[in-house]
């Protein structure tokens, strides 16, 4: 069985359509066709039915494709493995995160890792489906929301984030020492609009307390979401920790009481992939940045005034 022949089952495992799956390999549907007539006359096996145009995973596919995507896993982290020998520190992290606002506080750890890996490429996503993308290797580490685990997986959790209202310091309310969930649809707010976690997560809180969220206005980035709250359009709901990574004091923060928005995050890798020494710094880098942006806020409560 060659490595070759697991290279095009995958990929047309994952279009099942040949056409489609020769294009992504580079290759002519009929040599697609004619190197898995190969494979499934090694196995003695069909790993496809070919039901008109459309075809779907045999028993026997979804079992070899559950070994042939280990199988090239490992291939890959040996080739890793070994490429790191001989390349003073190069290569690419792939990091996931939540659309909303890890990558404004993050932004400083990234400097600094730049500075000291000046030839490993940082790739920094935000997306929804962070898991599934760690699990499909299309990214190599992901901050998420805690959910169930998975076995493939290592998972670490970093600690729970409540979220606070963020106002300018000359609002009304900025003397406040906490503020009651209740009162918040009162306020004129900014918000990120619906489909993003963050905005999600502060619904369904509002949801289950017979709460209606009703934003003023809506917009899908941390520094917007800031700067309209600057500008005075109205305040905003955001976890405690952001006001920590802003150098304008214009802003503070008050706690919400009786059920708060909070988050539990995460940190996700798979558990067979190679990691290399960089991103082995890198994720420990991540893991006591986020734990200590979280315990800062847990040891020093209260507004930022």
């Amino acid at each position: 069985m060659e490595t070759r022949h697991l290279h095009y089952f995958l990929a047309l495992c994952d279009e099942l359509h040949f056409t489609r799956a020769a294009e992504q390999l580079g290759i002519s549907q009929p040599t697609l066709s004619q190197q898995i007539r190969v494979l499934e006359g090694e196995l003695n096996m069909p790993l496809f039915d070919r039901i008109g145009k459309k075809i779907a995973l045999t028993e026997a596919g979804a079992l070899l494709k559950a070994y042939a995507s280990r199988m090239i896993q490992d291939e890959q982290n040996a080739k890793n493995a070994i490429n790191e020998l001989r390349s003073d520190s190069r290569g690419t992290i792939r990091l996931g995160l939540l659309p909303s606002d890890l990558d404004y506080r993050l932004t400083p750890l990234l400097v600094q890792f730049h500075q000291e890996f000046p030839n490993i490429r940082l790739q920094v996503y935000a997306t929804t489906q962070i898991r599934q993308e760690v699990l499909d290797n299309k990214l190599d580490i992901g901050i998420s929301l805690k959910g169930p685990r998975d076995p493939m997986l290592v998972e670490e959790d970093l600690g729970i984030e409540q979220y606070q209202l963020v106002i300018r310091k000359d609002h009304p309310y900025a003397d406040r020492e906490h503020i009651e969930l209740s009162e918040l649809p009162n306020l004129p707010l900014v918000m990120y609009p619906r489909g993003l976690l963050g905005r999600e997560l502060v619904e369904d809180c509002f949801r289950e307390a017979g709460l209606q969220l009703t934003p003023l206005m809506e917009t899908g980035s941390a520094t917007s979401v800031l700067q309209l709250v600057k500008a005075g359009i109205g305040g905003t709901i955001q976890p405690a920790s952001l006001l920590n990574h802003l150098e304008d004091r214009s802003f503070c923060s008050i706690p919400i009481i009786n059920h708060p928005p909070q988050r539990e995050l995460r940190l996700i890798y798979r558990t067979d992939r190679f990691i290399s020494h960089a991103t082995g710094i890198f994720i420990d880098r991540l893991r006591d940045f986020l734990i200590s942006d979280l315990t800062e806020v847990k040891t020093e409560p209260g507004t930022e005034k």
